[in-house]
């Protein structure tokens, strides 16, 4: 299958044509004459690589306005936690389908995962073609017995995982230090090292995690998981808002990838911004996330990287910090390289790609691409998405959006009444 895209501007620069053969693509050049089963007319379009969501939960999607403007606390144990329990896999790939349309039409292509039900997350990024690093959540809550469970799970998920698209990437998802016992972080450290698997986990994303932490083993959380030997280049920490000068050092040091989760952590009030500064004078990779659609209440990667932005401006009173290059960066080529995805927009690289509609007026006059991103746009400027060679959307349309759409609806509502 060959699949041409005539006359896109190349990162909004030279007018180039894309020759895509299978899922690579094949030559980016001038005026290509080459036959293909498809031609896309792309003049007057952008193309870029897919936008890399480093942090969510997708199925919550379903829960999108079920519970706002909370303690966090409260949020989650009065709200979250219990209708997370009477969730089912079908609800958890309905769900999951649901947030990989909105990524679709809001350029995201590839995002890191971690919820219940593996096997229905990883059926519904399959069917809709995009990528994803899904990780089931280990949580034992220090207990022995349940802890043997979670290794029993996330060996048999492994094992099976293959059965799925390449497009599926299995990882590991140890919750947070306050969930995970000792035991279980060593495990999931040792089986990922072993299988070469990344392990995606939340850190420091509260102060009263901090302090639980120091009063039950004397350590800072980052300390505590260095002391294990739990930290490593495979290893995604979201969040990592209240982090001392040592352990940002630590993170560096190990090679550890830290994610940025502006709305959420804004939203869910954790009480202090997240050190891009510091982690960036350390050359840590910092990525960007979206979190999940109840504590954000969208997925659109160019709104996160733009309050993300501002975020760090106002709090360092410093306009020229997290400038709208890095960002446009961090969301794209940052998160194809920390996960090892070859969608770079180059020759040879994965058939992932966007394209970007010149015509909407938030891109108008047009002086700057990652200014008019960051800044003026929403993914609704995103008009075709292309990943693993497939066209996805075209025309801001997806095959099935309809259907989609009304069954998420019906099963949110029935969800709440169970």
């Amino acid at each position: 299958m060959r699949l041409l895209v005539k006359g896109a501007r190349i990162w909004g620069k030279e007018e180039k044509d894309i020759l895509i053969e299978g899922n690579r693509i094949k030559r980016i050049a001038e005026r290509i004459e080459e036959g293909a089963d498809e031609v896309i007319d792309a003049r007057g379009m952008i193309a870029l690589p897919p936008f890399f969501n480093a942090h969510t939960h997708a199925a919550m999607a379903l829960l999108r306005g079920y519970a706002d403007d909370m303690p966090l606390k409260e949020w989650l144990e009065e709200k979250i936690w219990p209708i997370e329990a009477k969730m089912t896999e079908e609800d958890v790939y309905w769900g999951t389908k649901l947030a990989c349309l909105e990524m679709i039409k809001s350029g995201t292509l590839f995002f890191n995962d971690m919820y219940w039900h593996w096997r229905g997350i990883a059926r519904a990024v399959q069917e809709m073609g995009i990528r994803a690093a899904v990780s089931a959540v280990f949580i034992d809550l220090f207990d022995p017995k349940r802890c043997e469970e979670q290794k029993r799970l996330n060996v048999e998920l492994f094992e099976r995982s293959g059965t799925f698209s390449s497009r599926v990437i299995f990882s590991l998802g140890p919750h947070a230090i306050y969930t995970c016992s000792r035991e279980g972080l060593l495990w999931c450290a040792e089986f990922a090292r072993r299988h070469g698997l990344m392990v995606h986990i939340h850190l420091s994303e509260t102060e009263t995690e901090v302090q639980d932490c120091l009063k039950k083993t004397g350590l800072r959380p980052v300390e505590y998981l260095d002391r294990l030997g739990f930290l490593g280049p495979n290893v995604v920490c979201a969040h990592s808002v209240w982090l001392s000068e040592r352990e940002m050092d630590l993170l560096a040091e190990r090679g550890v990838k830290v994610v940025y989760n502006p709305v959420s952590n804004m939203k869910l009030s954790v009480g202090g911004v997240f050190p891009y500064k510091g982690l960036k004078e350390r050359n840590v990779e910092v990525l960007l996330g979206t979190d999940g659609c109840a504590s954000n209440n969208n997925l659109d990667m160019l709104q996160s990287a733009k309050i993300g932005s501002l975020l760090q401006k106002h709090h360092l009173q410093d306009p020229e910090a997290l400038p709208a290059e890095e960002a446009l960066q961090m969301i794209t080529i940052s998160g194809a390289t920390a996960f090892g995805i070859d969608a770079q927009l180059r020759e040879g690289d994965l058939a992932d790609l966007i394209l970007i509609d010149t015509r909407d007026e938030r891109l108008t006059p047009g002086f700057n691409l990652a200014s008019d991103l960051i800044y003026s746009a929403t993914g609704t400027v995103v008009d075709t998405a292309i990943c693993d060679g497939k066209v996805l959307m075209r025309g801001r349309k997806v095959e099935g959006e309809e259907e989609l759409l009304q069954e998420a609806r019906r099963r949110a509502r029935e969800l709440v009444k169970r």
